[in-house]
């Protein structure tokens, strides 16, 4: 089911329920996208205060009575995820302290989750060591969009719900690539994701670049597996960070005979140089990203397109709210 057809289908079921015991508080790493989510609800972002001390120690209180309510604190733990993440956490004791019935943490985009498990000696699985922290703190349940991996929903012991950016990026991609389509996956290790993508697209072929990375952050594309020759070519991952691994698969597409190229993610995450990499004129038709982390106005370029998945992020909520099928949503 896409995102359209899952607002245009509840809009009337939210308007008869009553909500007067959901909550909606938004930390400071994504106000825009909290304010879009509350008025697909009809429920506005809480009132709170949030600052620092002069010694750099987070400060928060909740300005509005949430005894036996149902809370939902939205904050994506995106850079700097230190500071975003240690904010959830102190928005959670503050909302257990106030005797709420259930805190439900929505991370849109959840930090540490490259660090999923060990690739060498004495290394931290922090990906785990986050879903304990967010445990131990308090929250009753996880709303959590497009995970990097997904044995990480294993990790929390509480309820986690995992839903997916693909149907936003899908709605958008299918009126704007023409032509006879190939989904492309960036390595070995997004297949999955890469196929699940391509049976949205109307069963869609499928490529995949095979990759060698010699260090963090650095990667070598090697070669395609799969036909692309004359074809309209989307690259799909969960996350642009860099930009070295997309706009390298770019390149070797062009150069395999791709006709046009287009780049989806649901994070845009975009360390330096990302934006020097995906902006190179002739390389994307357009880059397609999700604001589940807000994207600076400095951080646009003419191939970006951001579309919102508040009204996924909505609809999720109030089912989770309601006591109803999540997973329901993506049939």
């Amino acid at each position: 089911m896409t995102a359209d057809r899952v607002a245009n289908e509840n809009n009337g079921l939210q308007a008869s329920h009553d909500t007067r015991r959901l909550r909606l508080f938004s930390g400071t790493s994504n106000p825009d996208l909290a304010s879009e989510i509350g008025a697909y609800l009809g429920v506005p972002d809480g009132p709170r205060v949030i600052k620092r001390f002069a010694d750099g120690e987070l400060y928060i209180q909740i300005q509005e009575s949430i005894r036996g309510c149902d809370v939902f604190l939205i904050q994506p733990t995106c850079a700097p995820v230190n500071d975003h993440l240690m904010e959830l956490l102190i928005m959670v004791d503050a909302c257990k302290r106030a005797s709420c019935r259930q805190v439900t943490a929505v991370i849109p985009y959840y930090g540490y989750a490259r660090a999923d498990r060990k690739t060498a000696g004495r290394e931290s699985i922090t990906a785990k060591l986050v879903a304990n922290l967010l445990t131990k703190s308090g929250v009753d349940r996880v709303l959590a969009m497009d995970l990097h991996s997904s044995q990480i929903q294993g990790y929390f012991d509480i309820p986690c719900d995992h839903i997916f950016g693909s149907p936003v990026l899908v709605d958008y991609l299918r009126s704007r690539a023409q032509g006879e389509v190939v989904v492309v996956s960036p390595d070995v290790g997004g297949v999955a994701r890469a196929r699940a993508f391509a049976k949205q697209m109307n069963d869609a072929p499928l490529a995949i670049i095979d990759k060698r990375r010699s260090a963090h952050n650095v990667a070598e594309s090697l070669t395609v597996i799969g036909d692309v020759v004359g074809k309209t070519a989307i690259l799909i991952d969960d996350m642009i960070d860099t930009g070295g691994t997309i706009s390298q698969g770019a390149k070797l597409l062009q150069r395999t005979g791709a006709a046009k190229i287009f780049c989806c993610a649901t994070h845009a995450v975009f360390s330096p140089p990302a934006i020097e990499r995906l902006s190179q004129p002739g390389l994307f038709e357009e880059v397609v990203v999700t604001n589940s982390i807000p994207v600076q106005r400095e951080f646009h370029f003419p191939q970006l397109k951001v579309l919102s998945v508040a009204n996924m992020l909505g609809e999720a909520i109030w089912r989770i709210h309601q006591e109803s099928s999540v997973s329901s949503m993506f049939r």
